[in-house]
């Protein structure tokens, strides 16, 4: 025995078991940020405001609202950011350099941006005029159990962002106000951050749907045009 340690063997819980830990766990986590979520907007309000405003713009999505967003705004100009969690909003700035000829939304989750806030001041010194960063703000890692994130308690990432040297930040937790006044934000230079409070969507993580055809074959089309744009600027 190592002090302080017990050596007996734990005996191992069953599966049905584990399974009811796992969600008492996760309906606990519910009802705790819960608590805190009231008079925020829902996703698929939020969701239907981009999706009218849908256009010729590539989209970057990410982790939980990748697949609300594919069941009513999404194209063949869409990236999916599924394996690299915090990383759409560098992916996206990626595209937005290659091609500043084209309007560029990431679609983004508190839970990713919060592992990767270094992104805020890459993408601030980069200055790309074409990039609109939408954050959904819900206050838990929804993928996995919804979870709190440590942006459940008073962090701002508009605010984050503007001191990290965004010119333009919004926060919205009203879909009606979002509506009227996101025409007006679209008109402006980016970088744009635009914080949505939502509420959690209670799915958890969909994952897109196999598919034997490219991903994006839009985007795959113009690789010749994006390999020259990478070109001229060095």
């Amino acid at each position: 025995m190592i002090s302080g340690y017990s050596t007996r063997r734990v005996r191992p819980q069953s599966r049905e078991t584990d399974q009811l830990l796992f969600l008492s766990v996760k309906q606990l986590c519910r009802e705790i940020v819960g608590a805190n979520m009231s008079n925020r907007m829902t996703a698929d309000s939020a969701i239907n405001v981009l999706s009218r405003r849908r256009d010729d713009q590539v989209v970057v999505s990410t982790m939980t609202i990748m697949a609300p967003w594919t069941a009513k705004g999404a194209n063949e100009r869409d990236l999916r950011c599924v394996g690299f969690m915090g990383g759409s909003s560098t992916l996206g700035l990626g595209v937005a350099l290659a091609r500043p000829d084209t309007a560029v939304w990431i679609l983004d989750g508190d839970g990713s941006l919060a592992m990767q806030l270094g992104s805020l001041l890459t993408i601030s010194n980069s200055a790309p005029e074409n990039f609109v960063h939408i954050v959904f703000n819900n206050g838990v890692y929804d993928t996995s159990g919804a979870q709190p994130t440590l942006a459940a308690k008073n962090m701002s990432f508009a605010g984050l962002a503007k001191s990290a040297g965004y010119p333009h930040t919004y926060t919205f937790d009203n879909a009606e106000t979002f509506d009227s006044e996101f025409d007006d934000i679209l008109e402006q230079n980016g970088p744009v951050l635009i914080e949505l409070m939502t509420e959690p969507i209670g799915k958890g993580y969909v994952p897109p749907k196999h598919s034997d055809e490219p991903e994006t074959p839009a985007l795959a089309k113009n690789w010749p045009i994006v390999q020259q744009s990478l070109l001229a600027r060095e």
